[in-house]
């Protein structure tokens, strides 16, 4: 076993987990809380139960992007950069949280807009690292898909806010895809069999 497939199964079952808890946790939260309308933030808000278990998977998934993108690109210090900014702002996202979704809770506003800052540098430095990999990915359809994520990212981040009424289901396709993606990355360029078209 290469040290590269280890550090992809640390980002596997963190993936596993991040799938049970979005669509678990909204059962044991705030009251209202709805899968289809309510982002994952708000999973993790202010005040809301059991907001810690949406916020622990939110830094283990920063963290294991982190740790898995670094050993596999050794040579290519923008993405490590990239990469670092879309990890530790996922992690800051845990640290400051989202506003309550129930109107009248107290509730800190700088903490909520350090939170729409952090999750804004997140989406936006995922976007840029899968474009940007597909400057380092050894085969056509392996480039295509790594552009092809990162402008369903955008497109998807496009729809939370345009089509709010759905901002869950569009949130929680960012996550599934994105992760899914990343996950093959790491394995693909360290495992040596594809080679270029």
């Amino acid at each position: 076993m290469t040290r590269h497939v280890k550090q992809v199964r640390v980002l596997l079952p963190v993936y596993v987990l991040m799938l049970a808890v979005i669509f678990a946790l909204p059962r044991f939260s705030v009251v209202g809380y709805s899968i289809v309308k309510n982002t994952t933030s708000q999973l993790g808000a202010q005040s809301a139960p059991n907001a810690w278990v949406m916020n622990i998977i939110f830094v283990l998934l920063g963290a294991a992007s982190i740790f898995g993108g670094w050993a596999k690109l050794r040579e290519y210090w923008f993405h490590r950069i990239i990469l670092t900014i879309f990890g530790v702002s996922l992690i800051l996202t845990a640290v400051f949280q989202h506003a309550p979704i129930k109107a009248g809770v107290p509730f800190d506003l700088q903490e909520d807009r350090l939170h729409s800052l952090f999750s804004s540098a997140c989406g936006f430095s995922f976007a840029v690292f899968a474009v940007s990999a597909a400057f380092v990915e050894v085969t056509a359809k392996r480039r295509m898909l790594a552009v092809m994520t990162g402008v369903s990212a955008t497109f998807l981040s496009f729809l939370m806010f345009n089509v709010a009424e759905y901002a869950g289901i569009w949130q929680r396709l960012i996550f599934i895809l994105s992760f899914v993606w990343l996950m093959f990355f790491f394995e693909e360029r360290r495992s040596g069999e594809s080679c270029p078209d």
